[in-house]
């Protein structure tokens, strides 16, 4: 049967080597979407809420906000960028459909950079590459990007993957331009080039249900919590559905509640679709795969 586009919907994630810019990245294009009202205080790294994260400054679990660009909704998977939290890079990269790889102009590619790609060339996922910190004094934009074809060279990627489009940017300023000798002033060419890169989710008309947990979350309020990509028909709160276990099992289980991504917050949702992210309780014995 045909696949048919979701074409309102971009599932990508921000990969990278720690402390290259993937949180202020997000936290920009959270401010310039309109995702988080102006009016709203914003902490420098809004979306590193773990006691952990804030007190090492780096991202460890993979979490999902959500912006509006347009009529396209657009969920971020921001990955870590550490090489201990590895299991996390993978199970981020299962729910999207292309990865924006941010490189520091400075710094060039490092080792966990290497990782990430490497999964995200292996899953044959889109690829658009940021070189960010342009503004640094001592960024190195040329070689630094000599140095990422190099390594995707050294990754064996294919013809089709090394013609990946390129954007400069600063992060922390929220600009970006695809010509580095004209000063972006906004983030709009990089909406630009993921809308045109990366993917819309497919799905096939009249299938039924089938959703991917990727990662595990808890509430005090309503228990475990399952995040899952939707990958064909549509779930529903109240809904009576068949969880596979690891074992190979299948356990009928209701889900209780049903949320999704809008900016940085999950909201109740009646329903929900192919290509989206969403966060359900109703499985208190469920488990990632």
């Amino acid at each position: 049967m045909p696949k048919i586009l979701q074409n309102d919907r971009r599932n990508v994630a921000i990969i990278a080597h720690v402390d290259h810019g993937k949180t202020t990245l997000v936290d920009a294009m959270l401010k310039q979407s309109g995702s988080v009202s102006s009016h709203k205080e914003l902490t420098d790294r809004v979306m590193d809420s773990m006691d952990l994260e804030r007190e090492k400054g780096i991202t460890i679990l993979a979490k999902n906000t959500a912006v509006r660009w347009g009529d396209t909704k657009i969920n971020i998977i921001d990955t870590p960028g550490h090489a201990d939290f590895g299991g996390e890079v993978e199970r981020g990269l299962a729910m999207v459909d292309g990865v924006l790889l941010l490189v520091d102009a400075s710094e060039g590619p490092l080792p966990q950079t290497r990782f990430v790609l490497r999964k995200a060339l292996e899953a044959d996922l889109s690829v658009i590459l940021v070189i960010n910190k342009i503004d640094r004094p001592d960024s190195r934009i040329s070689e630094v990007l000599d140095e990422v074809y190099e390594l995707f060279i050294d990754l064996d990627a294919n013809e089709k993957q090394i013609e990946f489009p390129i954007i400069y940017a600063n992060a922390r300023e929220g600009i970006a331009t695809m010509d580095i000798d004209q000063p972006g002033t906004d983030l709009k060419p990089l909406f630009k080039l993921l809308m045109e890169n990366i993917s819309p989710p497919t799905y096939v008309e009249g299938q039924a249900l089938q959703a991917h947990v990727t990662n595990l979350d808890a509430s005090p309020y309503v228990g475990r919590l399952a995040i899952c990509r939707v990958h064909q028909g549509v779930i529903r709160k109240d809904q009576i559905i068949s969880h596979c276990r690891v074992d190979g099992s299948i356990v009928r289980a209701k889900i209780t509640e049903l949320y999704v991504t809008e900016g940085l917050e999950r909201v109740d949702a009646k329903e929900a679709g192919p290509g989206e992210i969403i966060a359900v309780a109703g499985m208190p014995d469920v488990t990632i795969g």
